[in-house]
């Protein structure tokens, strides 16, 4: 990219503040326009700046951050990247900021050469999608899967700190670059992200299992069934584990070839 990304921090810390801004100037892609100890603060220099992306605390003194994300989404300003950086990692808190536009949730402390990343990870699938070809939505559509299925998997409520939740992932970006491994389930898809993740193939069996329960058990079947488009789930039904990764792996290959037609 021949221009720097700019970036706005909106943190009520001045000593994290300062740790992030300091650090990221030392990168030559990279300019912190602005920086503010609360989200109305933010809100005036995103309107003001117009920066690319926003590094987004949520627990802050006036405005928070979920305030910010509200106030953004109402107003007319050009819409930054929004990444957020927070010490809570509650499930509820990680969905209700990616449903109000969030493109991802960082936990606090988090690597900065990790953040580095995903600010320009969301700026190159940006520059992909505003190109207009066909090979470059490909390869963002691409870039962008782990993010669609985390977003799958917060809304149906399979929480990102149980190891099910990465061995399912994995099953469905195998299932859809393979759609026939899931008929060879036990034999090959299974033992393939144990191999992935260095563990077994039954831990990677009951793990997906136990996430399936956890999300079933949470009675969240309308989200669930909201996913999918149409309601498929009762209340007492409960999918093996090759139904729910088919399920969730030719939702997202439909919408991978709606992006590439």
């Amino acid at each position: 990219m021949s221009e720097k990304t700019t970036i706005v921090i909106v943190e009520d810390n001045p000593d994290l503040r300062r740790v992030m801004r300091d650090y990221l100037k030392t990168q030559d892609d990279l300019d912190v326009i602005g920086c503010a100890g609360d989200g109305s603060q933010g809100i005036d220099m995103v309107r003001t700046l117009n920066p690319d992306v926003v590094l987004l605390d949520l627990i802050m003194p006036n405005h928070d951050g979920f305030t910010f994300l509200e106030s953004l989404n109402k107003s007319q300003m050009p819409r930054p990247e929004i990444i957020v950086t927070s010490a809570i990692g509650q499930e509820d808190f990680i969905r209700r900021a990616i449903d109000l536009g969030a493109k991802y949730y960082m936990v606090k402390p988090y690597d900065m050469d990790v953040l580095v990343k995903r600010i320009r990870q969301l700026m190159m699938d940006k520059q992909s999608y505003s190109t207009g070809n066909r090979q470059s939505i490909q390869v963002a559509a691409s870039r962008s899967l782990d993010e669609r299925i985390t977003s799958i998997f917060l809304m149906i409520g399979i929480p990102a700190h149980i190891k099910g939740y990465t061995y399912l992932r994995e099953a469905v970006k195998m299932v859809i670059a393979n759609k026939d491994i899931i008929n060879r389930i036990t034999k090959e898809l299974y033992p393939g992200i144990a191999q992935i993740c260095d563990t077994t193939a039954s831990k990677v069996e009951r793990a997906i299992r136990h996430a399936i329960e956890v999300a079933f058990s949470r009675g969240r079947i309308e989200n669930i069934n909201q996913v999918f488009g149409i309601n498929i789930y009762s209340r007492g039904d409960k999918p093996t584990n090759g139904e729910f990764i088919a399920l969730i792996a030719d939702k997202l290959s439909m919408e991978q070839k709606q992006i590439s037609a």
